[in-house]
């Protein structure tokens, strides 16, 4: 897969895409990450690639003649490339769309900066807009770098044989189960049982449970669309009444 990536400040993803399982990638010819600086499309002398928002307010608005020259010399010809801006106004991003990109053998992403871009940038150059939460950043390049490294791992081959990205937490729909390694026991707490017996059916058994009680916990919402069997169904409902249980146990507990 190759990324293109079109930002005002290149230097910041010298660290992250040269480390770790990133490096190797590209090392393998997996991904080609290809970093652009948009000042290289200015053509003043002084690389101006903003200016004052028409209409007042404050901050600066990105121009749309570097952008939209950069999107289109660097895009070429390749009309089937996603172009992508990272702006907080996009969907939001997650799993599914990591699944969704990986499958173009090609993605742009756009690093807006100051207070946004010219609309008709959005108009002329950009057809997707991704967002990593609700919040917002001093610029595109953090989120960029967010999904080149949550799609790249879901390229086969990236990971490799000693991790799974098939089961990430919400990779299978579900937070991922607890994990522990070496000592079996350390300050008093010890390694589940069933991981140190050599069932694989009973580890796998005891993982997919585990999974379905940690995202009960902690992401109750992820269980709306979550795939469960029928007796994993019922395990899910015998949680949901202990817990009320629990709760009225606590009420009658306190004092009136």
């Amino acid at each position: 897969m190759r990324i293109d990536i079109l930002t005002l400040f290149p230097e910041m993803f010298e660290g992250p895409f040269t480390e770790s399982i990133l490096k190797l990638a590209q090392e393998r010819d997996l991904i080609d990450i290809r970093l652009y600086n948009i000042r290289d499309y200015t053509t003043d002398k002084h690389r101006t690639v903003d200016d004052t928002p028409y209409g007042g307010g404050g901050g600066m608005v990105m121009m749309p003649g570097p952008l939209i020259e950069a999107v289109e010399g660097v895009r070429g010809d390749d009309a089937a490339c996603p172009v992508i801006l990272m702006t907080p106004q996009g969907r939001v991003f997650d799993q599914r769309i990591a699944q969704e990109l990986v499958a173009h053998p090609r993605l742009m992403l756009v690093c807006g900066r100051y207070e946004g871009v010219d609309e008709r940038v959005r108009k002329l150059a950009i057809t997707d807009e991704i967002s990593i939460g609700d919040f917002v950043l001093t610029g595109g390049e953090l989120p960029a770098m967010m999904i080149v490294d949550a799609v790249s791992r879901l390229i086969p081959g990236v990971l490799g044989a000693r991790w799974a990205a098939d089961e990430d937490s919400h990779a299978m729909g579900l937070l991922e189960y607890p994990h522990y390694t070496r000592p079996a026991d350390f300050r008093g707490l010890a390694v589940p049982d069933v991981l140190l017996g050599g069932d694989h059916g009973a580890v796998e058994a005891w993982r997919r449970r585990e999974a379905i009680r940690r995202t009960w916990q902690r992401r109750p919402d992820m269980l709306l669309t979550a795939d469960l069997s029928v007796p994993e169904q019922w395990f899910l409902a015998e949680m949901a009444e202990d817990s009320a249980e629990a709760r009225a146990s606590a009420g009658d507990e306190t004092p009136g």
